[in-house]
């Protein structure tokens, strides 16, 4: 079996926010939820002990959550945003026709995009794939999970400043 380590590129200011969102959460993070569960489990029969079963999901998404992270960062690519040369990659932003309809996006990880309300496509999506390495001018299309086929032009590309 092989494993593909997929690189994320950041920005240090997103790398550093999601470095201490790992540390609060593996630390503190934990401490509180061991705490609640031990509370919950003093409460008795832990069959029909719904804060105790509540504590253990809240407990189950965390640490996935630790996981995701641990793995983002171990395998991220931390820099500044590429300089647009008029070609898409990770980190640009991109305005594009998409289906008939005009549209702004981010290429890149939603955890670039921080609080931005700039939607955000994986290099790794179906839209992703189909346009990463196009320049401003091309067109392409793309097929969707569901077997429709997207049509897409690319109009600009531009350096992501954060917002």
């Amino acid at each position: 079996m092989t494993t593909e380590t997929t690189v994320t590129w950041l920005t240090q200011e997103a790398y550093d926010r999601l470095a201490a969102e790992l540390e609060t959460l593996s630390t503190v993070g934990r401490v509180e939820i061991a705490k609640k569960i031990e509370s919950a489990r003093e409460e008795g029969d832990l069959k029909e002990n719904s804060g105790y079963h509540a504590a253990k999901d809240e407990q189950g998404k965390m640490e996935a959550r630790i996981r995701t992270l641990v793995l983002l960062l171990r395998n991220a690519e931390v820099g500044h945003a590429p300089q647009s040369r008029g070609v898409v990659e990770p980190g640009t932003v991109i305005t594009a026709t998409i289906a008939g309809d005009e549209t702004r996006f981010l290429i890149g990880s939603r955890e670039i995009a921080g609080d931005s309300d700039l939607d955000v496509f994986s290099e790794q999506s179906p839209l992703g794939t189909a346009i990463i390495g196009l320049s401003v001018g091309a067109k392409t299309s793309y097929v969707t999970p569901t077997g429709k086929e997207i049509a897409v032009e690319i109009f600009l590309v531009e350096t992501w400043t954060g917002n």
